[in-house]
């Protein structure tokens, strides 16, 4: 079995949720032995598609007309491509028709979670569907006091603050603007957030957070893994205040680097993350800062082992079997006689 995983423009993607998720597919492949390439003129078996772009439209139906199985993963859904950029809450009944065009093209489709599943069975989609993490690299998410006194060294933090980390792009729906409200009631902690979005990208609104000068508040940008890595170390709390996910792949992160965690209550995580259990949730602004104030001054129980639990059930090795399961899957299915690719036939897809 070989699997050529594509990802249309991939560099653009690098960056964001989407380029951490096509990194773990890699090595949850590599965990349990299954070849792959990311090759287009390699010979291979199935596709596993990330993307909904031509390009990916166009490899989906050459692979087709050669025999070969699609897999696409839907990462993306109309939902959570609302309030994010400039225009996205106009345009997203189209983007809607348009994924779910893309989607049907898979044999299997693969999303992320029960939650995103039921969104995409809703659409209509017929195709079987299974929800199937984006994983976490248990190996590299681990807890380091040196990395986490790094940290607050770089960002000029003293011993006796408290630290309050965020992590996505500049977008609407990930809360940038509880974040921020937030950082002005709450004067006695310090709220970092990683990520970046081109601000040209964004509604006003959200450059104007962005903007926001306030000397409890930083916006660090992007950063390579290692920073978060050593963020998460040396936090006192991660705040997720996103509106809407297909998962979230940073709070499975800080499951596994044992940070305390308050995340909104909101269907994404209904299935896997319990209010008291294994993190803290709220509704609202208004709950957010009761919940912080009362998880930093130690009035709420820690439950980083509970929640680590959830990052063990993700492991990428995990993965890689569940992945594999759904590729013996269709393999199984009929196949359909195969044909010999022409330049030409490639050439449309590069």
């Amino acid at each position: 079995m070989k699997v050529l995983l594509y990802t249309e423009n991939e560099k653009a993607f690098s960056k964001s949720g989407l380029g951490k998720a096509i990194k773990h597919q890699m090595k949850a492949l590599d965990a349990v032995g299954i070849e792959w390439t990311l090759d287009m003129d390699d010979d291979y078996d199935i596709v596993h598609i990330n993307t909904y772009g031509l390009k990916s439209i166009a490899l989906a139906k050459v692979a087709k007309k050669n025999g070969k199985k699609v897999v696409y993963h839907a990462h993306s859904t109309e939902e959570d491509f609302r309030n994010s950029f400039v225009f996205s809450n106009q345009i997203a009944p189209v983007f809607k028709k348009w994924l779910i065009s893309c989607y049907s093209l898979g044999d299997y489709i693969i999303t992320p979670t029960p939650y995103s599943k039921k969104l995409l069975e809703g659409y209509g989609i017929k195709k079987p569907i299974r929800a199937i993490s984006n994983g976490i690299e248990l190996e590299f998410f681990k807890p380091s006091y040196t990395a986490g006194k790094a940290f607050r060294k770089q960002y000029k933090y003293k011993r006796k603050d408290k630290v309050i980390m965020g992590i996505g792009l500049y977008l609407e729906r990930k809360g940038i603007l509880d974040f921020v409200e937030l950082a002005k009631r709450l004067p006695q902690y310090k709220f970092i957030w990683f990520g970046y979005t081109p601000l040209y990208a964004v509604p006003t609104k959200i450059r104007e957070a962005v903007k926001t000068k306030l000397p409890n508040l930083i916006f660090a940008g992007y950063v390579e893994p290692e920073v978060i890595r050593g963020a998460f170390s040396g936090a006192d709390l991660y705040l997720f205040p996103t509106l809407e996910e297909t998962e979230g792949i940073p709070i499975l992160e800080a499951c596994a680097m044992k940070q305390k965690a308050l995340i909104r209550d909101i269907p994404i995580f209904e299935d896997w993350l319990t209010d008291g259990v294994n993190v803290y949730k709220a509704k609202n602004v208004d709950e957010f800062e009761q919940k912080i104030k009362d998880i930093l001054e130690g009035k709420l129980p820690s439950l980083v082992d509970a929640g680590y639990k959830v990052a063990q059930e993700r492991d990428i090795k995990k993965i890689g079997e569940q992945l594999k399961e759904v590729y013996e899957i269709v393999l199984k299915q009929e196949q359909v006689p195969k044909r010999r690719r022409s330049r030409k036939k490639k050439e449309e897809v590069k």
